[in-house]
């Protein structure tokens, strides 16, 4: 058995069985990564930055379409109107009014610090420029409170909702602005905010998952061929080697017998029985 295992022709066969199941394995893998990548959120577009004031207006909700864009903000920090947030990636946001000009305010995270002590806190003087990308209001009710009260000057969350009634007087517009960069830059800096650009979810592609389960199910298609081939051969083997003489059949008289030996036959037992040679009879 081992000397037709090893033999030429079915070595062959086993690299070429074995080859054919790695590569369809690799491929079904491959088309099986297509489909799970098919299903996250991919990365849209990224227009130019635009100013605040030409998106956001007091009073009214932000569309879809606005959450994630870059904005700029010209005006000056209001130092009377700058909050903490808490539990914000181990720290405090910090919170800052930003007075346009015009009447209206929007509020813009500046940053994030340690603790409230941080000297960064301090709320830069004169007109500045801030970029960065626009995000919703949040909710109030999708923070967990934490069971003691907040030190003055912090809050749980960004939400145009609860500064109206801490910032009285001031006409937010909607939404708040995370900064990425400001003109001038601060005395002190911040810790930035990391904001990822927009997405959209992304869609699964089914087809290549029935692709991938087509390449695995050519490989157990060549599994199945290879131990096909391979028992034939065995079988093919085994009967080369295993001849017997069929029943019934009288097996050949050997020539060299000598004539009138004598022959050996069977009683109706089956028991063998010597017979006296023949003789011919006289003319």
């Amino acid at each position: 058995m081992l000397r037709i295992l090893f033999s030429a022709r079915v070595v062959a066969l086993h690299l070429l069985a074995i080859g054919a199941l790695v590569t369809c394995g690799l491929l079904g893998r491959w088309q099986l990564g297509v489909f799970e990548d098919s299903g996250r959120p991919r990365s849209t577009l990224d227009p130019a930055p635009v100013a605040v004031a030409s998106l956001t207006t007091p009073g009214r909700h932000m569309t879809a379409d606005m959450i994630g864009r870059r904005v700029t903000a010209e005006g000056t920090f209001d130092p009377s109107r700058q909050l903490l947030v808490a539990g914000r990636e181990g720290g405090l946001w910090v919170l800052t009014a930003l007075d346009l000009g015009d009447g209206t305010t929007v509020p813009i995270v500046r940053g994030r610090v340690a603790t409230a002590q941080d000297p960064a806190t301090a709320v830069p003087e004169g007109r500045v420029t801030v970029s960065g990308r626009l995000q919703p209001s949040e909710d109030t009710e999708s923070v967990q409170r934490r069971p003691r009260q907040l030190p003055p000057g912090q809050v749980m969350t960004v939400s145009s909702a609860e500064l109206i009634n801490l910032w009285r007087g001031a006409k937010l517009r909607s939404g708040f602005v995370v900064a990425a960069s400001q003109s001038p830059a601060p005395a002190v800096a911040l810790q930035p905010v990391s904001i990822s650009p927009p997405t959209e979810p992304g869609g699964l592609t089914w087809r290549n998952l029935a692709y991938a389960a087509q390449w695995w199910i050519f490989g157990l298609f060549a599994v199945f061929m290879w131990w096909h081939f391979v028992r034939d051969a065995l079988r093919g083997r085994t009967e080369g080697t295993g001849a017997t003489v069929p029943a019934g059949a009288v097996p050949p008289r050997d020539a060299t017998a000598p004539t009138g030996a004598t022959t050996a036959t069977t009683d109706a037992t089956g028991t063998p029985a010597e017979t006296a040679p023949r003789t011919r009879a006289a003319p």
